[in-house]
């Protein structure tokens, strides 16, 4: 878990594209100076309203270094993940990283109340992203962070940032107020499929104050943990169920850091209570799980790991080799290394799916 780093002997030899990196903040106050003025004056004197109270810890407890890497913490100070240097040598040199694709998840506005505030707070963390990671690392690449409870703030970020390649997804909280096929969020899907951009969705945040469960809050760190996964699937069919692919045939969504072995069950369940239930759905032109495995992808950390690795294998067969994106999860305690994380037998032609093909056509890489 938080074992300390080994090196790795040889470098990794194929070329892989990471889905999911974590930049963080050196200091508390670093984003402050790409705030306008009067946002940053606000920051300043009244900090952040956000949805639930307890954005600013750790809700649950997370063994030593707070869920990173025990290694992961820089000699020179900052928390993990703010160090571009101690990235390139823990993770982009020996993991033979072609593209990495940032996640940045604290204070982008996503949570805030205040819909001024998270539309500056989410434009200061874009463009934070450029001028702090990007810039200086021509392997890493941005995702658009917008205020998704506040639509039209949204787009008008989507819009500003888009034609930028730089930026190549837009990003979601997989804890909305809301399930994300709501109505009020399509204008968010709209300029999403107009901008060509894939909308990526990462846990973040606590549901808007709710419970993360359906039966209220978990006791310990190891169910939270587990959440993750029941968020993408009610994600999953409220995007479907509520017609947002069937409006938008071309939007393309990407499941981060939610698993994907339940993706199957999901799939045959809703087409089952599809055949009975049609008629109060004609707004689905077709069969639930025809949606899911053409609009859905799947980010591959954490990977299940059942006792039988062939279960696995007919999961993926399942889903489609195509869908599936290597993330590492840097640098969270979790990580997976590309070298070690997968313990069941692949071609060389899906290996070389998975860890970079896919990504490359997705996002347009290439």
């Amino acid at each position: 878990m938080n074992a300390p780093f080994v090196e790795q002997k040889a470098r990794q030899t194929l070329a892989v594209v990471d889905c999911d990196i974590h930049p963080a903040h050196r200091t508390p106050g670093e984003l402050l100076p790409y705030l306008e003025p009067r946002w940053r004056e606000h920051y300043e004197t009244h900090g952040v309203h956000v949805r639930q109270a307890l954005q600013s810890g750790l809700m649950y407890p997370r063994m030593m270094a707070a869920g990173m890497r025990a290694d992961s913490l820089p000699e020179k100070g900052g928390p993990a993940g703010s160090d571009l240097d101690l990235l390139r040598k823990q993770h982009l040199d020996p993991v033979n990283v072609e593209f990495g694709l940032l996640m940045a998840l604290s204070k982008g506005g996503m949570e805030e109340r205040n819909p001024g505030l998270a539309a500056a707070l989410s434009r200061a963390t874009n463009d934070w992203q450029i001028d702090r990671w990007v810039r200086e690392e021509p392997r890493l690449r941005a995702g658009i962070v917008v205020p998704q409870e506040f639509p039209e703030a949204a787009v008008a970020e989507i819009e500003r940032c888009a034609g930028d390649r730089r930026y190549v997804q837009i990003m979601l909280s997989s804890r909305p107020s809301d399930p994300l096929g709501h109505r009020r969020y399509w204008p968010i899907y709209e300029a999403a499929e107009r901008a060509g951009l894939p909308i990526g969705l990462h846990p973040v945040g606590y549901n808007g104050g709710h419970p993360s469960t359906g039966s209220g809050w978990p006791t310990f760190y190891l169910q939270e943990h587990y959440v993750f996964v029941a968020c993408m699937e009610a994600l999953a069919s409220s995007l479907i169920i509520e017609g947002v692919f069937e409006r938008f045939p071309k939007l393309k969504v990407v499941l981060v850091e939610g698993g994907f072995g339940w993706a199957p069950a999901l799939a045959w369940r809703m087409d089952k209570h599809f055949d009975k239930f049609r008629k109060e759905v004609a707004h689905l032109k077709r069969r639930p799980s025809e949606y899911l495995r053409e609009h859905i992808w799947w980010t591959t950390q954490p990977i299940e790991e059942p006792a039988q690795a062939r279960h696995i294998v007919e999961i993926i067969d399942w889903i489609g080799w195509d869908r599936l994106l290597y993330s590492s999860d840097y640098p969270h305690w979790d990580y997976d290394n590309p070298s070690f994380a997968f313990k069941f037998p692949m071609t060389e032609p899906q290996r070389r799916m998975i860890f970079r093909d896919n990504a490359l056509a997705l996002y347009r890489l290439a």
